[in-house]
């Protein structure tokens, strides 16, 4: 089927869709926000996390049903197909390899679902507190021996 509209009107159309600030990550950033979380935006990191816990070092992405292919209510498109396919391909792979590099670094990875969101949206804000809980104090017991490494290496400098 053709589409509808001119290549002006669904350019217009297309790029009207927000990648950032989307309703459903508002909201979760609002809960957790109420659930004495707090966060940052728009940290520098691979990926560019929605939300992150710099002093946890975990990261959170607001995955969206359509863009990331969710196994639940991903729906592949019937017109341009093929370009479609291969795009959000792309992006499931680069969701792993983002995933790859912030573990590599020390961060933890949290993925949300946009329907996950909508449908239980106290559930996803346990999920996150849970984790920001069990890596900052994963972090607060490797703190000691890594700051008592850095006085011995700054003891022993010239």
């Amino acid at each position: 089927m053709a589409d509808v509209m001119t290549p002006e009107q669904r350019s217009r159309c297309m790029s009207r869709i927000r990648g950032t600030n989307t309703s459903v990550e508002v909201r979760l950033r609002r809960s957790l926000w109420q659930a004495g979380l707090r966060y940052r935006l728009g940290r520098r990191l691979p990926g560019r996390p929605d939300i992150t816990f710099v002093a946890a070092r975990v990261a959170v992405f607001v995955d969206g049903c359509f863009w990331h292919a969710c196994p639940t209510h991903g729906v592949a498109p019937k017109a341009n197909a093929e370009f479609w396919r291969t795009k959000i391909a792309r992006n499931v792979q680069r969701d792993f390899e983002v995933n790859r590099l912030l573990r590599a670094e020390g961060w933890t990875v949290i993925r949300v679902w946009e329907h996950e969101i909508e449908n239980d949206l106290a559930k996803c804000v346990r999920r996150t507190a849970a984790t920001v809980r069990r890596a900052a104090a994963t972090l607060r017991r490797a703190s000691p021996a890594r700051a008592r490494h850095h006085r011995v290496q700054a003891s022993q400098r010239p």
